[in-house]
C-alpha cells in the first residue's frame, strides 16, 4: 500500500503542470518505476517537455536536455576529453546525458550517429569516451520525443533504438475544457513552480526495487510470453516483439500491479499496458494498413486467451 500511495502522491504533483492527461501520466510513471525509457511521439507543443520537467521535480531527478538538430554531435551527448595544460593530462568533460533524467527533444531530427550515442547509456548505464567508461548517475532514464513520421527534417529511428524504449506514448491535443484550465493556470504563473518534491533519489530506488519484487505467477508469465509470441507469426507483421519486449511487458505489469496496491500481477495489468509496450517494436508487412499497429495489438489481445486468476 505504501508504494501505491507514493505513486499517487507523485501523480498529484505532476497533474499540477499537465492537465487532463492522467492515462499518459500513469503509464509514464509505470515506466519510470519499471526502470524503463520512454518515447513520446507527438506534434510539438502538447506538453511533452512540461511532463518531463514535472516528473524531474516530483522525483528530485537531476535534469538534462538536448534539443536535437542535424548538427548535434555524439560528443555533445557522451562528453569528450580535453587537454589540461596545468596537469599535462586529458580530462573528461561530461556530456549532457550525465544526469538522472535526460530529455532527448526531437530525437528523430538528429543524425543516425548521434542517435546511436544514446544506446550505450540507455542499455549499459554508462558512456565510453576514448576507451574509458563513465557511469551515468543512478537512477537514470531517458524521455525522448519524436515528431510523427514524415514531419519536415525527420528520419525514422532505427529498430535497435526503438527496442530500447520500454513504452511509446502520445499525449495528443487536450479536450477544450482542459485547455481552458491550462490557460487559466498559466495566467497565474508557471504551473511547474507549484510542483513539489515527493521523494528522494534513495526512496525512488527503493520503490523501484519493491516494484521488481512483485510476484508474477507462471500462468501470467505464460500469458505474457504468448502475447509477445503472437506478434512473431502474425501475417501482417514482418518483425515481432523481441525477448526484450517480453522483459519490458513483465516489468511494466509489475509496476501496474504495485500502483494498484497489489504485490502480484493479474492479466488485466498486462492487458492495460500491452499496446504501449509492443506496437513501436513491430515492423508491419507492406500489405498491412499504415499505422495499424494499435489495431493489431487489440486483435491479439482478443485472440490470446487470458488465464483465470483466483
Amino acid at each position: 500500500m505504501e508504494g501505491k500511495q507514493l505513486a499517487l502522491d507523485v501523480l498529484e504533483q505532476v497533474r499540477r503542470a499537465v492537465v487532463g492527461k492522467d492515462e499518459v501520466l500513469v503509464k509514464a510513471l509505470l515506466a519510470i518505476l519499471a526502470r524503463g525509457h520512454i518515447l513520446m511521439e507527438d506534434i510539438p507543443g502538447v506538453g511533452k517537455t512540461t511532463m518531463a520537467l514535472a516528473f524531474s521535480k516530483a522525483l528530485h531527478l537531476q535534469y538534462g536536455r538536448v534539443q536535437f538538430t542535424p548538427d548535434v554531435m555524439p560528443s555533445d551527448i557522451t562528453g569528450f576529453s580535453l587537454y589540461n595544460k596545468s596537469t599535462g593530462q586529458m580530462e573528461y568533460q561530461p556530456g549532457a546525458v550525465l544526469c538522472n533524467l535526460f530529455l532527448a527533444d526531437e530525437l528523430n531530427r538528429a543524425t543516425s550517429r548521434t542517435q546511436s550515442a544514446l544506446l550505450e547509456a540507455m542499455e549499459e548505464g554508462q558512456v565510453t569516451v576514448d576507451g574509458t567508461a563513465h557511469p551515468v548517475p543512478q537512477p537514470f532514464l531517458v524521455i525522448a520525443t519524436q515528431n510523427p513520421a514524415g514531419a519536415s527534417g525527420t528520419q525514422l529511428l532505427p529498430d535497435s533504438q526503438l527496442d530500447r524504449f520500454m513504452v511509446r506514448l502520445s499525449i495528443g491535443y487536450p479536450e477544450p475544457a482542459f485547455e481552458m484550465d491550462m490557460v487559466r493556470r498559466k495566467q497565474e504563473g508557471n504551473p511547474l513552480d507549484k510542483v513539489q518534491q515527493v521523494m528522494s533519489l534513495t526512496e525512488l530506488e527503493a520503490l523501484r526495487d519493491q516494484c521488481a519484487q512483485v510476484h508474477v505467477s507462471d500462468p501470467v508469465l505464460e500469458y505474457i510470453v504468448r502475447l509477445v509470441g503472437a506478434t512473431r507469426n502474425h501475417p501482417s507483421i514482418l518483425q515481432g516483439g523481441s525477448p526484450r519486449a517480453t522483459l519490458a511487458l513483465t516489468a511494466m505489469s509489475r509496476a501496474a500491479a504495485l500502483v494498484q496496491g497489489r504485490d502480484y500481477v493479474v492479466p488485466e495489468d498486462v492487458r492495460h499496458i500491452y499496446p504501449d509496450v509492443i506496437v513501436h517494436r513491430l515492423l508491419l508487412s507492406p500489405k498491412a494498413e499504415p499505422g495499424s499497429g494499435d489495431k493489431l495489438a487489440a486483435s491479439i489481445l482478443k485472440t490470446v486467451p487470458a488465464p483465470q486468476i483466483r
